[in-house]
């Protein structure tokens, strides 16, 4: 005779789903024992990989990417060295979980503008045939933007000073912020005057906001135009480009110089500023902050082309340098010719940067590349003393035979 189940003791079929509720949970013990903590530590590091893997894919691609593009380059290598105690905290799969920021460590490194090649590369030493070559974004000439007091004869004195045998320089122009039509804003400047008073024995090449002074024999020179590249909607020159078009139209200068037995081709490069307005929330008179952006998105990639297209028909050694407004974690610098050699390992420091000069100078963007036929001997940033947010990029160089 069966006896009959006391009050409170679990029927069969109760016991039989708590002994199956815990064979699964046995099955399944890492799921189980997860907390918030461990949630939140997986999230964290899967995210950042999947920014990582989506940065590396679209950067250069899409203007909507753009405001990414803005974080400081060394963040790559900083989050996932971060986030690796992080994952320590995801006891249940923390050794699986350590992959995901090292996966990530990897992926990033390359764009994280650190200078790894200056640990085991030394350039060598300046021969007496070496030319110097100064590149600069002046930040609109010699007029004082930034307030610091100084005046043109203190902008001439410390140009001078650089004593270099060619300058390629940018942003010959004076700015009026005030102005509500943004194309408008740069304004035209003459002062040729002043330059060939200040350096005599140069030949002074001018083409929109680029200028390049040579006191080494210019061959030829012309600039390269973006027009041809940009959407059919942007092509059209604006009304305030009217009588300066280069300002729309080119933002490189091409000058040929001959340099001992060799003509060599310094390309003096000033690209528009990446995508930032969607960060902003802040578009122009008459133009969403999606127009904007789209815009100076499609003169960059129209200059780089240009660039592309120039290079690719150029059978002499090339130095291409300046403020491409570009830095290492953006995609752009994929469209620069794979001919060029980028010289950064010659640069004395671990983290090289050159702009906000003044703030926290976080971002390289001024850079200079060559063919392999140019030797660099010397490549150093220099303190601008005030005159501009840009550092200026100082470089000795050869040319082999």
């Amino acid at each position: 005779m069966t006896e009959p189940e006391q009050p409170g003791t679990p029927t069969v079929a109760a016991r039989t789903r708590r002994e199956r509720l815990a064979w699964f949970r046995a099955r399944r013990p890492g799921r189980s024992r997860w907390g918030w903590w461990t949630r939140a530590a997986v999230a964290l590091c899967v995210s950042w990989l999947v920014f990582v893997v989506l940065h590396r894919s679209l950067s250069g691609r899409y203007y909507w990417w753009g405001p990414f593009d803005l974080l400081p380059p060394f963040v790559f290598a900083a989050v996932p060295l971060l986030l690796l105690p992080v994952a320590q905290f995801a006891r249940p799969v923390r050794w699986r979980l350590t992959l995901v920021p090292v996966l990530a460590l990897v992926l990033g490194l390359g764009i994280s503008g650190i200078n790894f090649g200056t640990v085991f590369y030394s350039p060598s030493a300046p021969p007496p045939d070496a030319i110097k070559l100064v590149t600069w974004n002046t930040e609109y000439w010699d007029q004082d933007v930034r307030e610091s007091g100084h005046g043109t004869a203190y902008f001439y004195r410390f140009l001078r000073g650089l004593d270099a045998d060619v300058y390629l320089l940018h942003e010959y122009a004076h700015a009026d912020f005030t102005l509500p039509d943004v194309f408008a804003q740069a304004l035209v400047i003459d002062q040729m005057a002043e330059l060939r008073q200040n350096f005599p024995g140069y030949q002074i090449i001018l083409e929109g906001r680029n200028i390049t002074l040579s006191r080494l024999p210019v061959v030829a020179h012309r600039p390269l135009y973006s027009t041809p590249w940009l959407p059919d909607d942007l092509k059209p020159l604006p009304p305030a480009f009217d009588g300066h078009p280069l300002f729309y139209t080119s933002q490189v200068l091409r000058t040929d110089i001959r340099v001992g037995d060799r003509v060599v081709s310094f390309y003096d490069t000033h690209l528009f500023q990446p995508p930032r307005r969607m960060l902003m929330m802040k578009g122009e008179p008459g133009q969403s902050v999606f127009q904007v952006d789209r815009f100076n998105f499609s003169m960059r990639r129209a200059s780089l082309e240009a660039i592309r297209a120039d290079v690719k028909d150029n059978p002499q050694p090339i130095v291409l340098a300046g403020d491409l407004n570009t830095s290492p974690s953006m995609g752009a610098l994929r469209m620069l010719p794979d001919r060029l050699v980028d010289h950064t390992r010659a640069l004395s420091s671990l983290y090289p940067a050159t702009w906000e000069v003044g703030k926290r100078p976080y971002w390289r963007i001024d850079w200079l590349r060559t063919t392999p036929d140019v030797n660099v001997h010397r490549y150093e940033f220099l303190d601008p003393q005030g005159l501009s947010d840009h550092r200026v990029q100082q470089i000795q160089l050869t040319v082999q035979g």
